[in-house]
């Protein structure tokens, strides 16, 4: 089929005209045409059954947290400490209290006291006792055991109990201990010491309890105590990884104040925080210049961080110089701070930059690790070479760097933004056969890809699938499916997930704030998306640029482009640079509302170097000069992409081939679709359509239905967009008996006819007078439940009038009421102006 769609054809094509057929006459009537199937209506969405799945893996512990609870597990801690107040550090969860509670007494039953293996020499025989006791009891009771020996426990040394529990792998009892001790001493109005803290700060660090360590330091007055410079740092990174950036800066320049002096690993911590931070280079570049001044030398930590931010702010310039400096002043780049250059090539797609840090790395005998190559495969699939990407897979097994989970999250990614879902899911499965276990990441990867197509039964096996791997769903998993409902247009289910996710003891993050704002907005409840941005803020969350992003895709979805511009002048002014993403949307935002200067004042920006053209922005750039029409446009668009290597895809080739087709521009119509095939890509529905109307648009009829059939002989299934293509080159060439076999082939195929293949025959039959035809469409239209609208009316009364029957249209119009009893007698009266206005022109 390769050759047979598009032979060698002149490249202007002349009409072309063929012997009649022999089939009989077909009419608009049921004896001569096949009646249209039935409109049927489409299967709902089994959303509850997607929920019940989720809300099931979210209910039930797998191996993994009964190993090692996370913060919400109910048995980890009988009081919950609480941002709120330190009054809720009272607060105590009633369990069934036992028929009888231990009580410690040293009676000698074990010899000294001492644990079993003879360990932590730094206990005095009662605290090995108390030791071994603690452990000994059941988790849910042990609250109701240190009340009942109070006196014993707060005789001893607290310290040296809590790091023996610590270091017996005890975390959890060592956090219900201090929360006891805490509520017990400050009852005595009795401060704990700078010691305790200090440990117990560690203790959740190292546990990498992040978010209880941040909860129980909102209840404790930092202020009071003389912690050491360790400590602090601790602290910070607790701040960092829990997205508390200003008290974090707050506490580093009080920790200053106090006289101690930041070691390497502290700055490199607020490094982290600025970074994360956003709108923080000044900050970052002060920071570095204190460390200098310190006497302290960069690490692989210092550099990569810093490297880090640039990469999320998209400051690509910034980066490169800074990479540079360091290696002018005699720095040897580590594989970290190579990774970390590699994923800010990676985020801009710029695969070819990104390919010259590896072989840098090579040729400075740098080790390239599993990172090292997740950030080259992000590269190339942010610059379009999906398959490229998948490619290198092989290569690191090649070269003795297993791919991991995230190498396959990344192409999986890729593969469902190209709209390939069939081949991310292969991915998936050869993920599994060679051994490599998914992650949630993954997971999330494969539902939300499933979700934007509907694809609700795979949906389904895959939150199986996670079950029996014993993978639990997280915060991303159910903001993965709000972000479906929103897709979707499922307003009502936007509320109802998002209950049913806080049920389950996922709070909402900032993420999940910016998911809900998106897919209200989706839904188009501009409202309830702005309701959401001011809850977010109130419950003290600080809008980044993704949620700004998620206003303006709000916005793009109705061309609301002076609201567009709003956003993006507060998100200036709030010191946010708008990202390529800002930029992507600010663009569909014009070509939506038609704005076509708007498009301009981007495209002169990029083209003048002040936005980066990165692949994403080329794409969109084609796509909005298409919306608009804009030849030109995309044109200067499309070869920006190929000039910087850039793989474009397939919608890019069918938009192409379409504004050619649309300006009869045959042979650039003719190489596009040679590029597609060139380029490895397989022609689809889109494709086929644009050429069928590229040829019924010159009359080359014939020629629009030899693609109709080829594509059928492909494999393909053709359209409700592809017969009526053929169907109207067919009636412009007055061959209105074709047109009508192609409209039985279409039913007979289960193809309804919509209003626009009925507005075409009447405009067929219109041009040639032929009045008895279209009040037989007219009535078949009818009676097959489809009405008729305002243009059908028109095309019948224009008709009339271009065939100077002035009185046939009038009364034409008399009987529209008789056939039709939903049109109005206000649209009837503009068709009498419009008749009479005709008649005196």
């Amino acid at each position: 089929m390769e050759g047979s769609i598009l032979p060698n054809r002149p490249l202007h094509p002349a009409a072309m005209n063929r012997p009649a057929r022999p089939n009989p006459t077909l009419k608009f009537s049921p004896t001569t045409l096949p009646l249209p199937p039935q409109s049927q209506t489409p299967p709902s969405f089994p959303l509850d059954s997607l929920l019940q799945h989720l809300l099931n893996l979210s209910a039930t512990p797998n191996a993994s947290r009964r190993s090692k609870p996370q913060s919400n597990n109910t048995q980890m801690t009988s009081r919950h400490i609480s941002v709120d107040s330190s009054q809720n550090l009272n607060r105590q969860v009633h369990y069934r209290k036992p028929s009888s509670v231990s009580v410690l007494q040293l009676n000698g039953s074990k010899e000294e006291g001492q644990s079993g293996d003879g360990s932590f020499e730094f206990l005095s025989r009662k605290g090995k006792f108390m030791l071994d006791s603690i452990v000994e009891q059941p988790l849910h009771i042990l609250n109701d055991f240190f009340d009942s020996n109070k006196f014993m426990l707060l005789e001893a040394d607290i310290f040296s109990l809590l790091k023996a529990l610590a270091h017996s792998g005890n975390w959890e009892r060592t956090l219900l201990f201090f929360e006891w001790v805490v509520l017990n001493l400050k009852s005595s109005n009795v401060k704990i010491d700078n010691q305790v803290v200090e440990l117990m700060v560690r203790i959740l660090g190292r546990e990498s309890q992040h978010s209880i360590a941040s909860k129980l330091l909102d209840v404790i007055p930092l202020e009071d105590y003389s912690l050491d410079v360790r400590a602090y740092t601790t602290i910070l990174h607790v701040y960092s990884r829990t997205g508390k950036y200003k008290r974090a800066i707050s506490l580093f320049e009080g920790m200053k104040e106090t006289g101690l002096s930041p070691t390497l690993v502290t700055y490199n911590v607020m490094l982290d925080v600025y970074g994360k931070m956003g709108r923080s280079w000044d900050k970052i570049l002060a920071l570095l210049d204190e460390m200098r001044s310190n006497g302290l030398k960069f690490d692989e930590f210092t550099c990569s961080t810093v490297i880090s931010a640039c990469g999320r702010e998209g400051l690509l310039n910034e980066a490169k110089e800074f990479f540079a400096k360091l290696k002018s002043q005699g720095y040897v780049p580590g594989t970290v701070t190579y990774n970390a250059m590699l994923q800010v090539f990676g985020k801009a797609g710029i695969y070819s930059e990104a390919l010259g840090i590896l072989k840098e790395m090579e040729d400075n005998n740098c080790p390239a690790d599993s990172v090292t190559y997740n950030e080259l495969v992000a590269a190339y699939v942010r610059a379009g070479f999906y398959k490229e990407g998948a490619a290198l897979i092989e290569t690191m097994m090649h070269k003795g760097v297993m791919p991991n989970a995230v190498t396959y999250t990344i192409v999986i990614n890729a593969y469902g933004k190209a709209g390939e879902e069939d081949q991310a899911l292969k991915l998936f499965d050869k993920m599994k056969e060679s051994g490599c276990v998914p992650n949630v990441c993954t997971y999330n990867a494969v539902l939300g890809m499933l979700g934007k197509k509907s694809r609700s039964e795979e949906m389904i096996k895959i939150f199986c699938d996670m079950k029996s791997s014993g993978c639990s769903p997280n915060r991303i998993t159910w903001n993965t499916l709000l972000a479906m409902c929103g897709n979707m247009g499922m307003h009502q289910y936007v509320n109802r997930v998002f209950q049913e996710m806080k049920s389950c003891g996922f709070e909402p993050d900032r993420d999940t704030f910016n998911t809900l704002i998106g897919a209200y907005g989706r839904c188009g409840s501009e409202i309830n998306a702005t309701k959401m941005y001011e809850e977010m803020i109130e419950v003290g969350f600080v809008p980044c640029a993704t949620t700004y992003n998620a206003l303006l895709n709000a916005l793009a979805r109705r061309g609301d482009w002076k609201a567009a511009e709003s956003v993006i002048l507060d998100m200036k002014n709030k010191g946010f640079r708008p990202n390529e993403t800002s930029h992507s949307l600010m663009l569909q935002c014009y070509a939506k509302g038609g704005n076509v200067k708007g498009i301009e004042k981007i495209e002169k920006e990029i083209y003048g170097g002040r936005i980066f053209p990165s692949w994403v922005l080329l794409r969109t750039l084609v796509r909005a000069n298409f919306k608009c029409g804009s030849l030109v446009g995309m044109e200067r668009a499309f070869q920006e992409l190929l000039r910087r290597g850039y793989k474009p895809d397939l919608v890019l080739f069918n938009s192409m081939l379409s504004i050619f087709a649309k300006n009869s521009m045959y042979e650039k119509a003719h190489e596009m679709f040679n590029l597609i095939r060139f380029s490895g890509l397989q022609p689809d529905l889109v494709t086929y359509n644009s050429l069928m109307d590229m040829y019924a648009r010159v009359g080359e009829c014939w020629k629009a239905e030899e693609i109709l059939k080829g594509l059928q002989t492909s494999g393909g299934n053709p359209d409700l967009v592809s017969y009526n293509t053929v169907i109207k080159g067919f009636c412009r060439q007055r061959h209105m008996q074709e047109a009508l076999r192609i409209l039985s082939e279409m039913t007979t195929r289960g193809i309804r006819p919509c209003i626009f293949t009925y507005n075409t025959f009447l405009t067929g039959y219109a041009a040639q007078g032929m009045f008895k035809e279209i009040d037989e469409v007219i009535s078949y239209m009818i009676q097959r439940n489809c009405r008729p609208n305002d243009l059908t009316y028109k095309i019948v009364v224009d008709g009339y009038c271009k065939a100077r029957k002035y009185k046939e249209a009038m009364d034409f119009l008399s009987k529209i009421k008789e056939m039709d009893s939903f049109f109005d007698d206000q649209s009837v009266q503009r068709l009498a102006v419009r008749i009479r206005e005709k008649l005196e022109s």
